[in-house]
């Protein structure tokens, strides 16, 4: 059975923003992403250009609903929470792509597996899509995205072991 692979609104807005959202593409060949997912991007200034063109392409896919459960976590926003409800009444393996700790936990603690960014770069750089995962974080530490020193230093020294 094909893999599910969700992705919040994090993984998205970092990687477009280095121009590398079509790495998505090339490693899982379908993402997709809940409306409300869709929606923090649309009020956090509109989806920007490159993840557009991936939902024109086909291979970004905008779910038509998410499932409802208004049990919602405080400490998580209706992008986390309605990937990982979506995650957990698929039928079949699910990736999720999530950066937040606290809904990373979230996922982990109800057995989902998760990716965030810095794994996606190191994906990248694993399958030959980028010369180097250094440069793709320093990009997205340019960029002000958020991601730890610690975990950045662990993808490298995968990529150098």
């Amino acid at each position: 059975m094909a893999r599910l692979v969700l992705t919040d609104t994090s993984p998205l807005i970092g990687l477009a923003r280095i121009n590398g959202l079509e790495w998505l593409r090339d490693l899982f060949g379908r993402v997709e992403m809940t409306t409300a997912v869709f929606l923090e991007l649309s009020r956090a200034g509109g989806p920007e250009r490159a993840i557009l063109q991936a939902i024109e392409e086909g291979w970004l896919v905008r779910r038509k609903s998410d499932p409802e459960d208004p049990q919602r976590p405080p400490h998580l926003g209706a992008g986390e929470w309605s990937t990982l409800i979506t995650a957990r009444v698929h039928k079949g393996p699910v990736l999720i792509l999530m950066d937040d700790r606290l809904a990373r936990r979230e996922a982990q603690d109800r057995d989902l597996t998760v990716a965030g960014t810095a794994a996606v770069v190191g994906m990248a750089r694993s399958r030959g899509l980028i010369p180097s995962a250094r440069s793709a974080f320093e990009a997205l530490l340019r960029a002000d995205f958020r991601i730890s020193r610690e975990l950045i230093q662990e993808i490298l020294d995968r990529e150098e072991g």
